[in-house]
């Protein structure tokens, strides 16, 4: 446990953090580019490429790659971000499990709301099975709002009939756009990144004026995970969406699925991108990695 690092880390954010601002979006996406451009990234190989009908980044270790596809969905709220601001996660697990990984660039609010995304994501995989992936040797895996989409299209893949991926990995995923965990209320102040006011503006640009209670915008409350893969749900103590990973590990136990909720104390959202800086991102990616590997088939 390094609670000297995990002070450290918080009292950085907090300086850098000005408070919510409703800001242009194309200054968001900029400012988050920046952000993520300071996280390390491991040694990897990487080409632009295509999967469905939206660009992606093909993510391969620099040795030969074992059988096994790792389709990754980068986090920003939905609006910001793409596959280059995830790369230290995508290639964090890449290099841990010898796998490659496809980081999909899909469509963002606010200029294509729900279900944009989804559609994009579902299109994705549907792309690979058509191509010969085995869906058992397919994981989804994200961060924060890419989190919410790994989950989110495994309940369109089911819902169109295909067959579901072999796991999911979620870093700290939104997973309610009713934003009624009892988190956002008794963390507020303690999430050095976000505030309800925040996530409330972005989140608005994902609905598009739609009704958030439907299973596709809260399946941490409305979600049956019936017949779902291995779940795998990483997050901090410091979160405001914490209680969105605790109640979907509460639906996935009730639907029988093999379902397992890691919980890290004193740590900010996505916290597994600071290797180098908190010596438990490092232990989570190695977490995630041995759960990859056990529950792929090639």
């Amino acid at each position: 446990m390094s609670k000297a690092q995990r002070a450290t880390v918080d009292a950085m954010l907090r300086r850098g953090s000005q408070g919510f601002r409703p800001l242009p979006v194309e200054r968001m996406r900029g400012d988050f580019a920046a952000l993520m451009a300071l996280f390390p990234v491991p040694e990897v190989r990487t080409t632009e490429s295509v999967l469905g009908e939206r660009p992606a980044v093909l993510v391969e270790p620099e040795g030969a790659a074992r059988p096994g596809t790792i389709l990754y969905f980068h986090g920003g709220s939905f609006s910001l971000g793409s596959p280059r601001t995830a790369m230290g996660l995508t290639a964090g697990l890449v290099t841990r499990t010898g796998f490659r990984a496809l980081s999909l660039d899909y469509r963002l609010a606010p200029e294509h709301p729900f279900p944009a995304a989804i559609e994009d994501c579902l299109d994705a995989y549907r792309a690979l099975l058509d191509d010969g992936a085995a869906p058992e040797s397919v994981a989804f895996a994200g961060d924060s709002a890419g989190g919410g989409l790994a989950v989110t299209t495994t309940l369109a893949v089911r819902k169109a009939g295909l067959p579901v991926p072999g796991a999911i990995v979620a870093f700290s995923p939104g997973l309610d756009h009713t934003r009624t965990g009892a988190s956002m209320d008794t963390k507020a102040g303690v999430d050095p990144f976000f505030t309800r006011e925040g996530m409330a503006h972005t989140g608005d640009w994902y609905l598009g004026g739609q009704d958030p209670h439907q299973e596709l915008l809260a399946p941490a409350v409305l979600a049956d995970l019936t017949g779902f893969p291995p779940l795998l749900l990483q997050v901090g103590t410091n979160e405001l969406l914490l209680d969105d990973s605790v109640r979907l590990a509460e639906r996935a136990r009730d639907a029988e699925v093999d379902v397992i909720l890691d919980v890290t104390a004193g740590v900010p959202h996505v916290f597994q991108s600071f290797v180098g800086q908190l010596d438990e991102a490092g232990h989570a990616l190695d977490r995630a990695a041995l759960f990859l590997t056990q529950h792929l088939s090639a």
